[in-house]
C-alpha cells in the first residue's frame, strides 16, 4: 500500500545485519530484538519524534471514526467479510487462479521466499532484464527481493517515495505504510546530495519530492519489469485491486512491458464488493484518508487496441508460513489483516522504539503475531513479549483481530509443547526453561497438596530475609517477591 508520510523523527539503525540460518544476508536477526530495544530507548530524540508522528496518525485517524456506533458496524462487517474469505481460501484461490488464467494472467504458486525469488528471475531472465522498477511492496520486502535480484546482476529500484529513501540508506522500512518515518529532512537532504548526482544539498521538502520525482521518472520509461504487491483479489472477476497516493503504482504496472504482481494467499476476497467496506476501513485507519489518490483495479495484460498496460503479467502468490497460521483455528484471525498500520500508530511499545528494532519486515503488534509463522519461533520467540498487552492494538483494528489472544498463545508456545493432536508450530517451545518448567511442576505439586503446602509456608516464613535480590526478569523493573510475615488464613482467623 503506497500511502507515505515522513513527519520529522531521527533514528540510527539500531539492529544489526546478522544473518539467520539458511535466510538472505541483508535479513536482519530479530534475536537482537532485547538489545535493539535499549537502543532505541535511549535515543530521547528517536522517542520524541515518533511520539509525535503516532499522536498525529492517531487523531487523522479519530477524525475519521468520530462516530464509535458507525465504526463498529463497518468493522463487524469488515471482520465478517475476512472471515468468511478464509474459511473460503482454498476454493476462492482456485477461482482467482481460473479467472486470471482466463484473462491471460500467468499465475505462479511460491511456497518459500526462495522460491519466489527463483521464479522473479526467470521471468527476467527471460526477458534478458537487467532492471525492475518496483511500486511498495510489503511480500517483496519479506522475500528480500532487491537483494536477490542484486546478487544476480539485476537492479530492482523502488519508486515510492519512503521506500526509495530508505533503500538509498540501505535501511529495511520502519513501518507498513510509512517506510521511511524514522528520517528528518535533514538526513533525506544529505542523502539525495550524496547518492543523486548533480543534486544540491537541499531541506525544502517540494523540491526534495521534486528531485526525487525527477531521477524516477526515466526509470519507469527504461525498466522491462515493473513490480507491484497487490491488497485485495477478486476471485469471482479475476481482478487485483492496488491502493496508493502517488501514482508509482499505477506507473509500474501499466509502463515496463512486463508486470509482475505479488502477494500472500490470504489477500483473497470473493466478489467485488466485498472489497468496498474493506477499502474504506484500510485507508481511514491507515492515514485517516477518506479515499486515497488511486485505486487500480488490473484484469490482465494489454489487449488488442489497447494504448497502455503490460504485454505480458504474472501474479505470484506466497505462502512463506501463511498455511501454519491458517490450519490452527486459534490463529487464523492472525490472517485477517489487511495491512493499514493501525495497530502499530497506537502501539506504546512501537511509539518508543520504532519499527526498525524488530529486526522484521512487520515491525509492531502485527508483526509480533505474524512473524513467528513466517520466520518461525525460535527466532521471533521475544516479539510476542513486546506489548503492555492494553489492548490498544485490539481496539483500532479495523478488521477485529484479537492481538493480545495471540500474543498470549505465541508466548505460550514459545516455552510449551504442543497440546495432544495439535500439530506443533515452527519453533515451538523453543524459549521451553527445563528449570523454569520444573518449578512450575512443584509448584502444581505443592499447590495440590494443602496439609503440605501450609507446612512449607510456616518453614519459610522465618526465612524471608534470605529472598534472592534477583529474580530472573520480574526483578528488571520491580521489587523483589517476598513472603510476608503473615499469611492470608492467620489475618482472616484474627
Amino acid at each position: 500500500m503506497n500511502m507515505n508520510a515522513t513527519p520529522a523523527s531521527a533514528a540510527a539503525t539500531a539492529a544489526s545485519t546478522s544473518a539467520l540460518p539458511g535466510a538472505p544476508l541483508q535479513f536482519i536477526d530479530p534475536r537482537r530484538f532485547k538489545a535493539n530495544t535499549r537502543e532505541a530507548v535511549d535515543d530521547a530524540h528517536l522517542r520524541r519524534s515518533f511520539r509525535g508522528a503516532m499522536d498525529f496518525l492517531q487523531t487523522r485517524r479519530a477524525a475519521h471514526f468520530a462516530d464509535t456506533d458507525a465504526f463498529e458496524r463497518l468493522r463487524r462487517l469488515g471482520e465478517a467479510l475476512r472471515q468468511y474469505s478464509l474459511s473460503r481460501l482454498p476454493d476462492l484461490l482456485e477461482l482467482l487462479e481460473q479467472r486470471l488464467t482466463e484473462r491471460g494472467v500467468q499465475v505462479h504458486w511460491a511456497a518459500t521466499p526462495e522460491e519466489a525469488n527463483a521464479l522473479f528471475l526467470a521471468i527476467a531472465r527471460r526477458h534478458n532484464a537487467k532492471g525492475m522498477i518496483k511500486g511498495k511492496s510489503m511480500v517483496s520486502e519479506e522475500i528480500e527481493l532487491n537483494h536477490h535480484m542484486a546478487d544476480q546482476g539485476i537492479n530492482c529500484l523502488e519508486s515510492d517515495m519512503g521506500e526509495y529513501i530508505v533503500q538509498l540508506a540501505g535501511e529495511r522500512p520502519s513501518h507498513i505504510i510509512m517506510p521511511a518515518i524514522h528520517k528528518t529532512k535533514q538526513q533525506i537532504a544529505a542523502l539525495f546530495a550524496d547518492h543523486i548526482p548533480d543534486t544540491p544539498y537541499t531541506e525544502d521538502v517540494d523540491e526534495l519530492i521534486a528531485i526525487g520525482r525527477r531521477r524516477l521518472r526515466h526509470e519507469f520509461r527504461d525498466a522491462a519489469i515493473g513490480v507491484s504487491g497487490v491488497n485485495f483479489m477478486v476471485a469471482e472477476t479475476g481482478s487485483l485491486c492496488l491502493v496508493e497516493n502517488e501514482g508509482n503504482g499505477r506507473m509500474c504496472t501499466t509502463v515496463p512491458p512486463v508486470h509482475i504482481a505479488i502477494t500472500g494467499i490470504e489477500k483473497v476476497v470473493e466478489r467485488f464488493e466485498h472489497v468496498l467496506p474493506l477499502y474504506s476501513l484500510l485507508t481511514r485507519s491507515a492515514t485517516g484518508q477518506a479515499i486515497t489518490t488511486y485505486f487500480n483495479v488490473i484484469s490482465g495484460p494489454r489487449r488488442p487496441g489497447e494504448h497502455d498496460g503490460p504485454q505480458e503479467l504474472h501474479l505470484i502468490l506466497l505462502d512463506n508460513g501463511r498455511s501454519q497460521a491458517y490450519r490452527d483455528a486459534d490463529f487464523r484471525p492472525t490472517l485477517q489483516c489487511i495491512r493499514c498500520g493501525a495497530c502499530m500508530n497506537h502501539c506504546p511499545v512501537y511509539a518508543r522504539i520504532g519499527g526498525l528494532a524488530y529486526g522484521t519486515t512487520y515491525p509492531g503488534p502485527i508483526g509480533s503475531i505474524i512473524s513467528p509463522h513466517l520466520l518461525g519461533l525460535e527466532p521471533t520467540q521475544d516479539l510476542p513479549t513486546a506489548s503492555s498487552l492494553c489492548g490498544a492494538c485490539s481496539e483500532v483494528c479495523p478488521v477485529g483481530i484479537p492481538i493480545p489472544d495471540l500474543l498470549m498463545q505465541l508466548r505460550r508456545a514459545a516455552k510449551h509443547d504442543p497440546d495432544p493432536g495439535h500439530p506443533p508450530l515452527a519453533g515451538q517451545a523453543s524459549a521451553k526453561d527445563w528449570k523454569e518448567a520444573l518449578a512450575w511442576k512443584a509448584w502444581a505439586w505443592l499447590n495440590g497438596q494443602p496439609r503440605l503446602y501450609r507446612w512449607a509456608l510456616t518453614l519459610a516464613r522465618p526465612l524471608r530475609g534470605l529472598t534472592p535480590p534477583w529474580q530472573g526478569g520480574w526483578t528488571a523493573h520491580r521489587t523483589p517477591m517476598r513472603l510476608s510475615k503473615t499469611g492470608l488464613r492467620e489475618r482472616l482467623k484474627g
